[in-house]
């Protein structure tokens, strides 16, 4: 039983062109229990997916689509199936070949002015079984489509090719010697050989899923009541140890309790170093250890892990549909039937002209068959395909097709600054006390209130206090400030530690703060004050020094060069904000900023920048996130803000925000290059073959050379790199 709000995979078979895509839909939104609002089919990767609105079984959705036609099987989160795995028919291919071949070659000599023709029964002979053994399926997809008063590529396929052996038999009973049955074999066999290798294609597309899924290993060594004992990976539970040897993938998420090793995270991170891993340091399941044994709990397994989520969201962005898609598909509804009109029209125009049956007959096969929704339906999502699955090997996950839409327009980039274009460490510099207690005595008080928070400057006092030997005080009614810092009574006193912006607000004067802080140091690093009492009075302060990542400069470079707008958003002063943004040279600077404030300057940039981006932590910028026309949140690899930002960096590196914004505008490149050549085949291809111009032997084999070409197309994304 398939509970209610979960989401569902199943695998499809049967589906050959747009036209199926949208009976497949149709028939899951028919279904009570299905959201029809979520369905989402996928041509390229053979699969539907959708959230349920209420319980159900898997065999009701899997009868809902065996009635439309079609083969359905449910995949498991864990373990879904690759791509066009059952598409392997490539003995059709070689079959009908061998029995088409002797039917063509005997029009070669005609090249050259000899007539040899074989008897017509045995053409008959080689053309039936290609046309009604090989050839079953598309008769039965047709007859489904046909049943439930739609059409699809089959259809056509069925219609065109049944004319021309249809005709090629009276011919043949007429005494003719001329026959078609070549043509009838030759646009099957060129049918079958162009969904073999659209197939072989379409299995290239998922390779970044395929190679995520091959990170789990088949087995883990777990140790329970002092035994080590080998079982199945669907065995581990959460808090279970393990242990990993050298040159094995680790199993699951988890901390390190024994040992320590390199790890090799490249897979997850697109990072190609390896990192050393310690007693208490996450791990991350997938990951290879390299040269040491090492003992770790559990604590992410099956669906919950990193690299299960990773997978999901490479999934949920391949199986997702932008706005140029929908338009597409409307276009493909209608499609068939259109087309089916036009060879009857062509049919009654050449009989109109008096040209006869045969030539008439053998122009409306020639529209039937030219016609092709299968390159409409394979455009946008073998490129989309391709395109984020690239982008994951190298540690970009982009959560749906409209982060993808929305990035490769992006005109604005807004950074926060710690942990983002600086390394997120920064280290205690300097102590400057205004009253006569020393400067132990203030980093003790700034101690007693930072040793719970998790802020970047809060980290530094803690670890300057610890390696000083100074214990922290007890803090009572701790309350944060957000954006400004931190309130609490410490010693029955009230004590405050924050931001510029927080001082002000104490009704301390500039006059003050100057006389306490040089203005050649605030302009060197980051500010945070402490105060105390009603009315407030000014104890000290502390300076702190962040360094700024190596590769934040050439990132900051490469959107300047994308013609990107750079903005550097920060709740640091003016002084410390303005020196970053100069190293760098970044456009614009906003200072003194608290997370509402991000928000309302995010809105204000998209009046004249829309869209923007912002790359934050994915937490702490949670409101400039949401504001955001594209968010991004770095991240370390094993904490990962998946469900913060559209887009997660699976390292914090700056420069693949200028990689996923690239990778967005190549992708969406080749799906307009796609779309035009699908569009345009098609609206030349028919008009020629209407009047006469196209062999139905040539139709057909452009017809199977289209799909592959727009697969094969969307293909050349998998050689993209970033910065490159």
């Amino acid at each position: 039983m398939l509970a209610a709000a979960q989401e569902v995979t199943l695998s499809v078979q049967g589906m050959t062109c747009a036209s199926c895509v949208s009976r497949v839909e149709k028939a899951l939104r028919s279904i009570a229990e299905v959201d029809a609002g979520s369905v989402r089919v996928n041509l390229a990767s053979e699969q539907a997916r959708f959230k349920l609105n209420s319980a159900t079984t898997s065999d009701k959705l899997i009868e809902a689509l065996s009635k439309a036609g079609y083969q359905a099987q449910l995949l498991d989160a864990l373990h879904p199936s690759s791509t066009a795995k059952h598409s392997n028919k490539g003995w059709k291919v070689i079959v009908a070949s061998l029995l088409s071949a002797p039917l063509v070659l005997p029009m070669l000599p005609m090249l050259f002015g000899y007539e040899w023709l074989l008897n017509g029964w045995i053409q008959w002979a080689l053309a039936t079984p290609v046309q009604f053994w090989l050839a079953a399926d598309f008769y039965k997809n047709a007859w489904n489509a046909v049943r439930r008063f739609s059409g699809n590529m089959d259809l056509l396929v069925a219609i065109g090719t049944s004319a021309a052996y249809g005709l090629s038999i009276y011919l043949h009973l007429d005494g003719e010697t001329h026959l078609y049955f070549e043509a009838s074999a030759v646009i099957i066999t060129l049918v079958l050989l162009g969904r073999w290798l659209e197939a072989r294609a379409k299995r290239k597309t998922t390779e970044a899923i395929q190679a995520l899924q091959a990170l789990r290993p088949d087995t883990v060594r777990i140790v329970r009541k002092s035994v080590v004992m080998d079982l199945p990976i669907a065995e581990l539970r959460q808090n279970d140890v393990f242990m990993i040897r050298p040159g094995e993938r680790i199993a699951a998420d988890g901390v390190i309790i024994d040992g320590n090793s390199h790890v090799d995270e490249s897979m997850l991170t697109g990072e190609s170093r390896s990192v050393r891993k310690h007693i208490d340091d996450k791990v991350t399941g997938g990951a290879v250890n390299l040269d040491g044994l090492i003992t770790v709990r559990a604590t992410a397994v099956g669906a919950e892990s990193v690299l299960a989520q990773i997978i999901r969201m490479v999934e949920d962005a391949q199986s997702a549909k932008p706005d140029i898609q929908r338009l597409v598909d409307k276009v493909s509804s209608v499609f068939v039937p259109v087309v089916v009109v036009i060879a009857l029209l062509t049919l009654a125009g050449w009989l109109f002209v008096g040209a006869g049956w045969e030539r008439a007959i053998i122009n409306a096969v020639s529209v039937l068959v030219i016609a092709c929704p299968c390159a409409l339906g394979l455009a946008t999502p073998a490129a989309i395909m391709a395109g984020t699955g690239v982008a994951a090997s190298f540690g970009i996950l982009i959560k749906d097709a409209q982060a993808l839409e929305q990035a490769y327009r992006v005109k604005a980039v807004v950074f926060d600054k710690t942990g983002t274009l600086t390394e997120g460490k920064p280290v205690l510099t300097s102590v400057h006390v205004a009253e006569n207690d020393s400067a132990d005595k203030l980093l003790q008080l700034a101690f007693s209130l930072e040793q719970s928070s998790h802020h970047p400057l809060a980290r530094a006092v803690t670890e300057a206090a610890i390696e000083r030997s100074i214990e922290a005080l007890p803090a009572e009614e701790l309350t944060e400030i957000a954006g400004q810092g931190l309130h609490a009574q410490v010693q029955g006193r009230p004590l405050w530690i924050g931001n510029h912006t927080l001082m002000k607000s104490l009704s301390l004067t500039e006059s003050a703060l100057a006389e306490l802080m040089p203005v050649s140091s605030s302009q060197q690093d980051s500010v945070a004050w402490l105060a105390a009492g009603h009315p407030a009075r000014l104890l000290g302060c502390m300076t702190f020094a962040d360094a700024i990542k190596p590769g934040s400069r050439q990132a900051v470079q490469q959107l300047q060069t994308m013609n990107i707008m750079t903005v550097l958003m920060t709740g640091d002063n003016e002084a410390a904000a303005s020196k970053v943004a100069s190293q760098l040279e970044i456009d614009t600077v906003l200072a003194d900023q608290t997370p509402d404030s991000k928000a309302l300057a995010l809105q204000d940039l998209r009046i004249h920048h829309q869209p923007v981006a912002m790359v934050g932590d994915g937490i702490n910028d949670a409101p400039a996130l949401a504001s955001a026309d594209v968010s991004f949140a770095m991240s370390t690899g094993t904490d990962v803000a998946m469900h913060a930002a559209d887009i997660t960096l699976m390292r914090a590196d700056p420069g693949l925000v200028a990689a996923t914004i690239d990778i967005s505008r190549r992708t969406y490149r080749k799906i307009r290059q796609n779309l035009f050549w699908a569009f345009i085949y098609n609206l030349c291809g028919i008009p020629l073959a209407a009047f006469g111009f196209l062999n139905p032997m040539i139709a057909g084999g452009a017809m199977a050379l289209s799909s592959v070409s727009v697969v094969s197309n969307a293909l050349l994304l998998r050689r993209w790199r970033p910065g490159r």
